[in-house]
């Protein structure tokens, strides 16, 4: 198995899914069994029932901005970033998602690392650029 694919369909997954807003469109890319922690210190759970809750507070079309994956052995780290609006206010989010793949590619363990902030804020200038020069993957305008 070569994580480079499984990462990079993963990222195709979550931008395709984030911005319509449809945790659905995720069930390709992860196992029946796979396990995702939201945040460090959350309890463990399914990552399309999480999607689910996360998108249920979202509106409109969020900006989802994607970085180049940084790939080892069966794992993988993806910088993520996006513009939603939540409950009517616009938020930023910013983070990095660790995960581990099976055999066959899919996701079967996950961690994100993340924060927020009020209002929109884009990537900064050299975000989610591996190797150096590379352009971060943009979803969305």
């Amino acid at each position: 198995m070569k994580a480079e694919p499984a990462a990079r369909a993963w990222v195709e997954a979550w931008t395709r899914a984030w911005r319509a807003l449809d945790a659905d469109l995720l069930a390709p890319v992860y196992t029946a069994e796979a396990v995702h922690r939201s945040h460090p210190f959350r309890e463990p759970g399914s990552p399309i029932e999480y999607a689910r809750w996360a998108f249920g507070s979202e509106q409109g079309e969020p900006e989802v901005w994607m970085g180049e994956p940084i790939v080892a052995g069966n794992r993988a780290a993806i910088e993520w970033w996006a513009v939603v609006r939540e409950n009517g206010k616009e938020v930023s989010l910013a983070g990095t998602s660790v995960i581990r793949f099976d055999e066959q590619g899919r996701a079967v363990e996950q961690t994100d690392y993340w924060g927020q902030s009020n209002g929109r804020t884009p990537p900064f200038e050299g975000w989610g650029q591996t190797p150096a020069g590379s352009d971060p993957i943009k979803a969305g305008g």
